[in-house]
This record gives structure tokens, sequence and C-alpha cells, in this order.
């Protein structure tokens, strides 16, 4: 039988030109709307099978097959997200029908009021699917082009030593260990939250972060500084397997109201638990450390990631700024200009 009912759904029962069956539900309960599937789906694999035509994967095939591939990744579940969103608007549309109208009408339509850098990851992450469906999968002949937004340059937000110690004052106990350690070492919030004392090597004076827990899927050693040897002594006997806890538990969140009125009684705007990366770098770059170090020291892929902190270390530009000091004569006396070679003839 073509059609089955189960419940108040058709199901497709479809024989293949090679002898297999294809079983699926039509995800309707119109029985004239379920056989149009049916025949359109079997006129499709007649074609495919005796004409040569390509089957016509949809953006269902092409999400479950990313999500498969990329499961690896540090940032898969932001993936799976997205797609979450995106599905019921691009639900069985054919990959070769996926227009930048199409999209852009999605995106827009449900993320119109986000910030142009969160609209553009969306529009990023459909661009790579469908990259991908074409260059490797080879399920399309074709990818539309996909315009992004203008992003604002990248924000950088982080705090001079006395502010560090104002902050810190403010915090709760708990929230002030693992906000130090964050200072001092440059973790990420979750690589904080998490961290077991498995990770640390006390006699040697180093932290270890698994590839799977850093975005750039490699192994992170950290050596430990003063400071976080200290903070981590302190931490010592309050649980067997995690570093950072309160009343006995592993923290779940850093971001709450104490840490909001901790901001608030130290007179400190718009800076949340990620800036404790940005002042690590920070301080570090202001300080001297090459941007190739701080790029290992923070497990970044290459040194572009630390560039946003450039501008805060202009003093090795001096030398090159000093040049002009040659030609150009203190304020108040003659300008002395390098002579302009004559022309000839």
């Amino acid at each position: 039988m073509a059609l089955r009912k189960r419940g108040q759904t058709w199901w497709l029962d479809i024989a293949t030109p090679g002898g297999h069956r294809l079983r699926r539900s039509a995800e309707t309960t119109d029985r004239k709307a379920a056989q149009e599937l049916h025949d359109k789906l079997k006129a499709d694999l007649w074609r495919q099978a005796k004409l040569g035509d390509k089957p016509k994967y949809t953006w269902e095939d092409a999400a479950l097959r990313w999500l498969n591939e990329q499961a690896h990744k540090a940032s898969i579940r932001d993936d799976a997200k997205k797609i979450e969103m995106l599905t019921p608007f691009f639900r069985r549309v054919p990959l070769a029908d996926m227009s930048w109208d199409r999209i852009q009408a999605v995106v827009e339509g449900q993320k119109g009021d986000r910030k142009p850098a969160t609209r553009n990851r969306y529009y990023q992450l459909v661009r790579a699917i469908l990259r991908r469906a074409m260059r490797e999968w080879q399920w399309i002949d074709k990818v539309p082009v996909v315009r992004l937004h203008r992003e604002p340059e990248g924000r950088v937000r982080y705090l001079s030593p006395q502010e560090i110690d104002t902050l810190l004052r403010n915090l709760p106990e708990h929230l002030r260990a693992m906000t130090r350690f964050a200072f001092a070492t440059g973790l990420r919030r979750g690589n904080v939250l998490r961290l077991r004392w498995k990770q640390i090597d006390l006699g040697r004076r180093v932290m270890h972060v698994k590839a799977s827990e850093v975005k750039n899927r490699k192994t992170l050693g950290i050596p430990l500084n003063e400071n976080a040897i200290a903070i981590i002594r302190e931490q010592i006997g309050k649980h067997d397997e995690f570093v950072f806890v309160y009343k006995g538990k592993p923290l779940a969140a850093t971001v709450n109201t104490a840490w909001r009125n901790a901001l608030k009684k130290s007179g400190i705007e718009d800076f949340h638990f990620h800036d404790t990366r940005h002042t690590w770098a920070s301080l570090l770059i202001q300080n001297g450390v090459p941007k190739g170090m701080i790029k290992e020291l923070g497990g970044w892929k290459s040194e572009k990631m630390v560039e946003r902190y450039a501008h805060l270390a202009p003093e090795h530009l001096a030398p090159h700024a000093a040049v002009l000091d040659r030609v150009l004569k203190a304020p108040g006396k003659a300008v002395e200009l390098a002579p302009v070679p004559k022309r000839t003839a």
C-alpha cells in the first residue's frame, strides 16, 4: 500500500527502482497532500535511477549531516541551537532552492532586532553548510552569495590593577577565588567552572585543559604563576573532584546577583566575566609580553586573535615614530626638511 495512516498522520511506503523500500512520514493529516508527496518522491527516485539525476537533498538532510560531521567542534551546541531555529522555516526546502532572498527573509525576520554580529553568525552557518554540500558532498552545483552585515570592531573591555583589587574585595568568597584565578590565568569561564583536581600538577606548577574543552581543539598546557598556585592551595579539601565549589557543590554560573552587586559597589560598568580574559591579555601585552607568547598561553589559533590588544602597547613603534625627530625640529625652531631631488630631463 502506497499510503498508511498512523494515528492522524499519513506515512509513505515507496518501492524504489533498485528494489528497496522507502518508508517515511508525510508529516500531514491531509491524504491528498500525502499522495502528492508520494508521487513526487517516486518520480524523483525513478529519474535518479534511470536518468542519473542528482537526489534532491533538503535543508534537513544537510543540517543533520553537518551536525554529525562537526560533532567534534567546541561550538557544536551553538550550531545545533541555530539549526533548531532555522529548520521550521526551511523544512523540506531543496538545497538548490536555498536562495539568498529566502535565507535573508528568515534570518532578518527572526533575528532582525539582534546585533549585526548575531545575525552574521546565522548567515555564516547557513553558508558553511551549503558550501560543504557543494564542495564535499556534491549535492548541489552552486551556492548563493550570502551578504554579511558590517560589524563594529571587536569589543575589548579590561580593568586596571586598582579596579581588579576593588572588584575582588566586593565579591563573595566563592566568586572571589575563581575570579582571581581567571585574572591570573586568562582561562575562559567554562574552563574555570569545570576545573578538576586531576588537571593540576602542583609539583610541576602546571595545569592542562583537554582538547575537547578548548576552542582550537588542541590540548592547552598552562604554567601556573604564584597567584594561581596560592588560589589553588586555598581550595584544597573543599571538594574531591572540582577545584571551585560553593557549599560543597560545583558552581553552575558566575554572573548572578552577587556578581552584579559587586560591580555596582565597585563603580564598574559594562564588565562581563569573559572580560577577565581580556584583562589578562591586556595586562600582559602592556607589560611587554610578545603577542606570540600570549597566543600560546591563551590557546588562540593565531596571533590575529591577539591583534585586538596590540593598540594597548604602542611602545614598540616608538623608534619608527622617532624618525621624524631627525627631520622636524622642536617647536620654535626652524624646520629642516630633506632636500627634494631634482628632476632630470
